[in-house]
């Protein structure tokens, strides 16, 4: 691979982490064609994008993020393939937990992709052990929802109140004006 070839690379990547809040680093190590291609298509299928590049250009793109990707370099060993998702940082977690469950599990073998690694909103978390923590963590638009739930549920409340108390009162006046 030529040096102009490995820069396109670099390039392409750069535009990608720029593009994508989120993204998980796996091992692709000992999976087999087949075995990427169904990942690569449950992936397309959930609206993630899975990529196997070389750790070197991988370094060379982190570093054109405006944050500390050091703790990383953990995760850059080995055959590395790249998770790509706009949604939410949890959905790849979800993925690789399910096709973990499917597929090796199942079978009783060591999982593959690994989750080697992730970047979530400029924050690093490198360890399988974060793969749990991962899958739980709300979008943006999920909190969002939840602080304007939270915000309009007093307001609710306070209607709900002034509703059901004006039918009482008006009740009550129409009960001792029918009396006189």
């Amino acid at each position: 691979m030529t040096r102009e070839e490995k820069q396109v690379i670099v390039d392409e990547l750069s535009a990608k982490f720029a593009t994508y809040s989120f993204f998980y680093i796996t091992d692709a190590a000992g999976l087999s064609v087949a075995s990427i291609n169904r990942f690569r298509r449950l992936c397309y299928d959930q609206g993630m994008e899975y990529k196997v590049y070389k750790n070197t250009l991988i370094r060379k793109a982190l570093d054109t993020l405006n944050a500390d990707t050091s703790a990383m370099d953990a995760a850059l060993k080995g055959q590395s393939g790249i998770l790509f998702s706009k949604e939410s940082g949890s959905a790849p977690a979800k993925l690789l937990k399910r096709y973990y469950k499917a597929e090796a599990y199942a079978k009783g073998v060591e999982p593959k992709p690994a989750f080697k690694g992730a970047y979530i909103d400029s924050d690093v978390f490198t360890g399988i052990e974060n793969l749990e923590v991962l899958s739980t963590i709300k979008s943006k638009q999920d909190l969002i929802g939840e602080i304007v739930g939270l915000l309009q549920s007093p307001a609710k409340n306070v209607l709900s109140a002034l509703q059901s108390s004006g039918g009482k009162l008006a009740g009550i006046l129409k009960t001792l004006s029918e009396k006189e």
